[in-house]
């Protein structure tokens, strides 16, 4: 017979065991079939979240992503909605400005077209608020009265144009108010790189050979662009080739004036060696017209020859000590 009490656990008749064990047997893999529909209801049945916590959480990130590309993309079109824009075209400017029905245009819709528009500055005013000023290519144009189907071309002006834009909730965008004309901004001056001088290719560097063949392969599609590229490299061929014939003109090399002086044909080049270049190159079209292109190259040694190892995204800047600004272009 077994005791009545264990440890202080109370045990019952062995028959009531058994029919407690089948209970919970059967318990047990009713949860554990049940288990994933009852999350799933879980899930479904859980209450909308406030816009006090995750909902403008959500708003915030979109406004961060159209921080740049977005109000300059949405300003662009709103300029040259509104400089194509005449009597009776109101509407087209509604989805930019709100109550732009309202609007009195005067001007004949078709007195001037948009040949090109660009934001050239977005200024933060304040969280999802900003200043795009716009620069707009802008062409007048005459009907001339005995054939009205006809237009007579003029000469295309630059103008500038500042539009406020404001985000709105899910991150919409919204023009303030009509644009305003501007002034041009002000030029900025050329930064200073960190190159030495540049000089004509030597015939005597060894690289040189890798960069004349490289670039006949990269802008011309003559031969193949692996050979002269470290293992590896995603980079390929520009297709359809935009260029028949391809020329190095000058070269500017990171750490010394004189490219080529210290990688002479023929000399031994240690594994791993690197290189960072400035070219000027001059390139021919299809048409037989030449023009002048500039790149960031890197090289890299292996196996006793150069290598090109990428294709760098700006060139290397000369920028102050301690300004937090790196002097890397990136890959």
């Amino acid at each position: 017979m077994l005791p009545g009490e264990v440890g202080g656990w109370a045990l019952g008749s062995l028959g009531a065991a058994a029919n407690a064990v089948t209970v919970l047997r059967r318990s047990a893999w009713a949860l554990l079939l049940t288990g994933p529909a009852l999350g799933a209801w879980a899930l479904l049945a859980q209450p909308d979240v406030t816009a006090g916590t995750a909902v403008p959480e959500r708003a915030a990130v979109a406004v961060t992503d159209v921080s740049a590309s977005g109000p300059g993309g949405f300003a662009e079109l709103f300029v040259s909605a509104y400089l194509e824009a005449g009597e009776g075209t109101q509407a087209s400017l509604a989805a930019f400005l709100p109550g732009a029905e309202s609007l009195v245009l005067s001007a004949d819709p078709a007195s001037q077209v948009v040949e090109q528009a660009a934001a050239v500055r977005v200024r933060a005013v304040s969280d999802g608020y900003w200043a795009v000023t716009v620069a707009a290519r802008v062409r007048p144009v005459k009907a001339a009265l005995e054939k009205p189907a006809a237009q007579e071309r003029t000469v295309a002006v630059l103008r500038y144009f500042r539009v406020p834009v404001r985000s709105g909730p899910a991150g919409a965008l919204t023009a303030v108010s009509l644009p305003a004309e501007v002034g041009a901004p002000p030029v900025g001056k050329a930064p200073a790189l960190v190159y030495g001088q540049g000089v004509a290719p030597s015939q005597t560097d060894a690289g040189v050979r890798t960069l004349a063949g490289f670039f006949v392969s990269y802008l011309a599609g003559d031969g193949e662009l692996d050979r002269y590229m470290t293992p590896g490299s995603a980079l390929a061929s520009i297709v359809p080739a935009p260029y028949t014939a391809v020329r190095l003109e000058r070269i500017a090399e990171y750490g010394t004036n004189a490219p080529g002086a210290a990688f002479p044909e023929g000399a031994e080049i240690a594994d791993g060696t690197r290189r960072r270049l400035l070219l000027d190159v001059t390139a021919t079209d299809h048409a037989g017209v030449e023009r002048p292109l500039t790149y960031a190259i890197a090289l890299k040694a292996r196996d006793g020859r150069w290598e090109v190892e990428a294709v760098e995204a700006a060139p290397l800047l000369a920028v102050p000590a301690g300004s937090g600004v790196t002097k890397d272009g990136g890959n």
